[in-house]
């Protein structure tokens, strides 16, 4: 593990001091938890970020089709489920 060096405002030093007194932490174990939380909600919102960015790219597409129709063709020689 590595060791950093951050200036903090006294007033959120204060903060971070009451909430791990709170918690019956230590002062590094609450800033650890704070990195790992911010790091997987970063994660996750540039997971959502691409699928909004791509909604809709190929809707002006003339040469693929409607996707509904192309399933329900693929699936045309299956069984129907009430004949199995």
């Amino acid at each position: 593990m590595t060791r950093i060096l951050a200036d903090l405002p006294d007033d959120d030093i204060q903060w971070l001091d009451a909430r791990a007194a709170e918690e019956g932490k230590s002062r590094a174990s609450v800033l650890r938890e704070a990195v790992a939380s911010f790091k997987a909600q970063s994660r996750a919102s540039r997971r959502s970020d691409w699928i909004a960015r791509g909604a809709g790219y190929w809707k002006d597409r003339a040469d693929i089709g409607d996707a509904v129709d192309y399933q329900r063709t693929i699936r045309d020689d299956r069984t129907p489920y009430d004949q199995v």
